[in-house]
């Protein structure tokens, strides 16, 4: 006999950040194209390096939109825990594609400081300058999302690697035009470039950490095993599982070895009051069995009042 028990509370998070989505995709395609057409013109990398960083978030943040809504499509026979995990694929992607535009930075970068090119100083800082604002409202949009949410994250690593693109066009723009160094262009292109990376591979290594079903980097597993094992009646808990569903919902299952089988309900209720008023779990599945000798263990288990070390 189990027991399951799972408790909705994150629909509305996801709903209420729709609009958000679709305002930072309207104002960074609008101008995407105008950093584009500046860039051309004034044969900036620096500026055309942002222009296609926001072309590349408009991307992402259909990506992310797109994975926000099917994360709220309910449960089904085909998904029984829905598709929660659509927006840490989403998050997956958007990290790739982040490191795709990366590596062509870097090599556009290398090829300028090879054969440096002279650039419209003046029209850069202008044009950068309110593509800063622009990223910087975006940028403020999003992170008003879940910040634990990777898909959000994801969508905020391109608008944060591009507000930064965009003030380093501005200082170079600056750099050339009292200057004239031309070569600050791709430095700064590099400095960008590794910045960035350095962000990405942290979301990457996250997002495959929950698709591994790691358990979450704010659980510890030897905690709730002894908080478990320490509620009145339970003698031990072995085969604790804990993993994510998607960016912020966590899972639980269990097995608790008890004295009498009467005192499950009483058990089973305390254990979830722990759970979710403790760590945050709500979604918990409990096997209750009958206790037996501690020689026949064969996996971890956490005795009553012990906590392993």
């Amino acid at each position: 006999m189990s027991t399951h028990a799972h408790h909705h509370h994150h629909g509305h998070a996801h709903e209420s950040g729709r609009p958000a989505y679709l305002a930072a995709l309207s104002l960074t395609l609008i101008y995407a194209f105008v950093e584009l057409a500046g860039g051309v013109w004034s044969d900036s990398l620096a500026l055309a390096s942002d222009a296609g960083h926001m072309f590349a978030d408009s991307l992402a943040l259909a990506l992310a939109a797109g994975a926000a809504w099917l994360a709220r499509r309910p449960p089904g026979l085909k998904h029984s825990y829905g598709l929660a995990r659509a927006e840490v694929i989403g998050a997956t992607l958007n990290g790739l594609l982040m490191l795709g535009i990366i590596v062509v930075l870097v090599v556009e970068a290398v090829q300028r400081l090879l054969e440096p090119r002279p650039v419209m100083a003046g029209a850069v800082m202008v044009i950068a300058a309110v593509g800063l604002v622009i990223n910087a409202a975006v940028a403020f949009v999003l992170s008003r999302g879940h910040s634990s949410d990777l898909n959000v994250r994801a969508a905020l690593i391109h608008v944060l690697g591009d507000l930064v693109s965009s003030l380093a066009a501005v200082i170079t723009g600056a750099v050339i035009y009292f200057t004239g160094w031309v070569l600050i262009d791709p430095i700064l292109s590099l400095v960008i470039a590794g910045l960035i990376l350095i962000t990405t591979l942290g979301l990457l290594r996250d997002t495959l950490h929950v698709l591994m079903e790691g358990v979450p980097s704010a659980v510890d597993l030897a905690e709730i095993g002894a908080s478990l094992a320490g509620v009145q009646g339970v003698d031990t808990v072995h085969d604790l599982h804990v993993w994510s569903i998607g960016s912020d919902r966590a899972a639980l299952s269990a097995h608790v070895e008890i004295g009498q089988l009467d005192d499950w309900p009483r058990i089973l209720e305390a254990s979830r009051e722990l759970l979710h008023h403790r760590y945050g779990i709500d979604h918990v599945t409990l096997q209750p069995e009958l206790a037996r000798p501690a020689a026949q263990a064969t996996v971890t288990i956490w005795p009553r009042g012990q906590r392993p070390t």
